[in-house]
């Protein structure tokens, strides 16, 4: 399979993971380029299975994001918060939606990284258990405990919620 024909399948997966996982929606598209573009370079020492190019496309972008994050740090000082800033009391759910994606978000940022990023991997990328097994190094059944584990303190997060 192609360079292009794994961006087709892999590119949109990959973007809608970067951003379930924190990413804007800029930054999964800029990195998930950076990905790919990182992967032409290496071309050459690819192997031919499907599922290992497409595990080495979320460890790329994993340790992009990292160096992105670490790299962009920066300090901040109490001067630069307001002596009369108030903490927002949460508005009402608008009708468009986007109140239940950010609490969904919210829900995920709250998770451990470890059942995030089990979760995220299963229910967003849509990679099977054993890839993320591989990805991740860890065993199978670990991977399925950690997504389980992830269902369950997402259901408490979002009790309150009516679905």
């Amino acid at each position: 399979m192609t360079i292009a024909e794994h961006y087709d399948i892999l590119a949109p997966k990959l973007t809608n993971w970067l951003v379930a996982t924190g990413s804007s929606v800029e930054q999964a598209r800029d990195l998930t380029q950076a990905t790919f573009l990182k992967l032409w370079s290496m071309r050459e020492k690819l192997r031919d299975s499907d599922i290992a190019v497409s595990a080495l496309i979320f460890t790329i972008a994993r340790n992009l994001r990292k160096n992105e994050v670490r790299d962009g740090r920066r300090l901040v000082f109490t001067d630069d918060i307001p002596s009369d800033a108030t903490i927002a009391q949460p508005a009402p759910p608008p009708s468009d939606g986007a109140y239940l994606r950010r609490r969904i978000s919210d829900a995920l940022a709250k998770l451990p990284a470890p059942l995030r990023e089990a979760y995220t991997l299963f229910q967003i990328a849509r990679l099977p258990i054993a890839e993320i097994a591989r990805e991740t190094r860890t065993a199978e059944n670990l991977v399925k405990v950690r997504i389980h584990r992830a269902k369950m303190k997402l259901r408490v997060f979002l009790a309150d919620l009516e679905i």
